[in-house]
C-alpha cells in the first residue's frame, strides 16, 4: 500500500506546473508563448533569466522531493525508481494541464540527485558540455539522457537500470519534435528570444 500511496503523491508533486505559474505571475501565458512548453528553457526565452532559474529549481525540487520520500520510506531501489518515474510522469502529463506537460529534464535530474547523485552529476556535465558546444538545449538533453542507462550501470548499480531506461525513454518521447527539428536544422538555439 505504501508504494502506491507514494506513487500517487509523487505524480501529484510532479504535476505542479512550476514554469506556468511563474510565467503567469509575470503576465505571460507560457502555453501560448515561445515553444509552448512549460519548462525552464521556454521560460528563459519568453520571461527572462530569473524566472527561468526559479522554474528550474522548482522542477528539480519536485523530483528530489519524490525521491527523498521514497528513500525515507525505506523502499528498495527498484521501488524508489518507480516512485521517481511517477514524479517525472506527473511533470510530463500533468493532471492540471489535461495530461500535457513539460519534457521532464529538470524533474528527472531532481530524482537522480537523490536516487543516484554520481550519475546525476555525470548527466549534468554531459548536458552542459553538449549544450555549450552545440548551443542547443534539446541536444544536451537528448545526448546526456540517452547515455543515462549506461552511465547509471557504470557509476551506480545494475539494479537502478530499469529507472534509467524508462526515464531516458520518456525524455526521448517528449523530445521527438526537437529531434525532428534538429535533423531539419530548424531547432531554436540557446539565447534566441521568442
Amino acid at each position: 500500500m505504501k508504494p502506491i500511496l507514494l506513487c500517487a503523491i509523487s505524480f501529484f508533486l510532479g504535476s505542479i506546473p512550476t514554469g506556468l505559474l511563474i510565467a503567469k505571475a509575470k503576465g505571460i501565458d507560457l502555453k501560448k508563448s515561445g515553444s509552448g512548453n512549460i519548462g525552464a528553457t521556454n521560460v528563459l526565452r519568453t520571461t527572462g533569466k530569473w524566472p527561468a532559474l526559479l522554474t528550474l529549481a522548482g522542477d528539480i525540487l519536485k523530483g528530489a522531493a519524490a525521491a527523498w520520500l521514497a528513500s525515507w520510506s525505506g523502499l528498495d531501489p527498484f521501488a524508489q525508481g518507480i516512485v521517481g518515474l511517477c514524479a517525472i510522469a506527473g511533470h510530463d502529463f500533468s493532471v492540471f494541464l489535461n495530461f500535457r506537460g513539460g519534457k521532464g529534464v529538470a524533474t528527472t535530474l531532481g530524482v537522480l540527485s537523490i536516487y543516484s547523485p554520481q550519475t546525476c552529476l555525470f548527466t549534468i556535465i554531459i548536458w552542459l558540455m553538449t549544450a555549450t558546444i552545440s548551443k542547443y538545449s534539446s541536444l544536451g538533453a537528448i545526448v546526456s539522457f540517452g547515455l543515462l542507462p549506461l552511465s547509471i550501470v557504470i557509476l551506480d548499480s545494475g539494479g537502478k537500470f530499469p529507472f534509467a531506461f524508462f526515464a531516458a525513454l520518456l525524455i526521448m518521447i517528449k523530445h521527438r519534435d526537437n529531434i525532428s527539428r534538429l535533423l531539419k536544422g530548424t531547432e531554436t538555439r540557446i539565447g534566441t528570444k521568442s
